[in-house]
């Protein structure tokens, strides 16, 4: 079915609308634009820069997706934002364009991403992923898959959180959030695992059991972190989430919340 446009809408003739999309009235779409199919912007959507959507994304009034990045350092150049299928974007989400020649700033699939929450440049988001509202990330923040973000989180810039975790509201994050925890406050510190998270995704009861004895190893025994780590390796099972929380708090720069 061809793309319905409201004639009110101003699409670039160079932009490429796929099949099925509805663009509703005062929508701006500029000539780098690419829609997929059946994408749904209800009214007064901005969508502009290197900006390529997949299909069966549904983005709602005052969204801006693809403009150029807040951060001063920007001094021109070709920069993108590539957003993956089926992601939900509502009133007032802003997703800036990355900074450096090249860049990318990357949303995957299946995202929930409510009223006015921000993603800065050069971030790299997953699938499945919530943020609640008004929460943010700052500059080359990388979230995992089914992470929960609270309302009013924010992120400092090049953190990582990790899959399955989940971030109280109001948190302010400074350091990485590890896999499958519970991080809350100001400054966020890691509270428990996120069990009700992971029962949700069907982790199995052994695997839970284990992240409860890593985070305890990790957060509770007032062991340094390589210490912690080599006993989480050493005496816990090599399940895929131990091995996940294992690679991911070794790989941390920032350290661990």
């Amino acid at each position: 079915m061809p793309a319905s446009i409201h004639p009110t809408a101003s699409v670039h003739p160079d932009a490429q609308i796929g099949d099925g999309c509805e663009i509703g009235p005062y929508c701006v779409i500029g000539p780098n634009v690419t829609l997929g199919e059946d994408c749904w912007l209800h009214s007064h959507v901005v969508i502009d820069g290197h900006t390529r959507l997949g299909r069966g994304n549904r983005i709602y009034p005052f969204a801006s997706l693809g403009l150029r990045t807040q951060d001063l350092k920007w001094k021109g150049g070709l920069t993108r934002v590539e957003i993956g299928d089926e992601n939900t974007i509502r009133e007032g989400v802003t997703i800036h364009s990355a900074t450096a020649d090249g860049g990318v700033t990357r949303v995957g699939s299946h995202n929930n991403l409510l009223a006015y929450a921000h993603v800065a440049h050069d971030c790299h988001l997953g699938n499945h992923i919530i943020m609640s509202n008004f929460s943010g990330l700052a500059g080359h923040v990388a979230v995992e898959d089914h992470a929960i973000l609270g309302g009013y989180v924010a992120v400092h810039q090049f953190c990582r959180l990790g899959t399955m975790c989940m971030l109280g509201g109001c948190t302010k994050v400074r350091q990485d959030v590890a896999p499958y925890m519970l991080v809350d406050g100001d400054p966020g510190r890691t509270r428990t695992i996120n069990k009700i998270g992971l029962e949700r995704r069907g982790v199995p009861p052994e695997s839970v059991a284990a992240l409860k004895q890593a985070y305890k190893l990790l957060f509770r025994e007032g062991l340094t972190v390589p210490n912690a780590l080599a006993r989480i390796e050493a005496e816990l099972p090599p399940l895929p989430e131990i091995r996940h929380l294992l690679q991911f708090v070794r790989a941390a720069e920032r350290g661990i919340c």
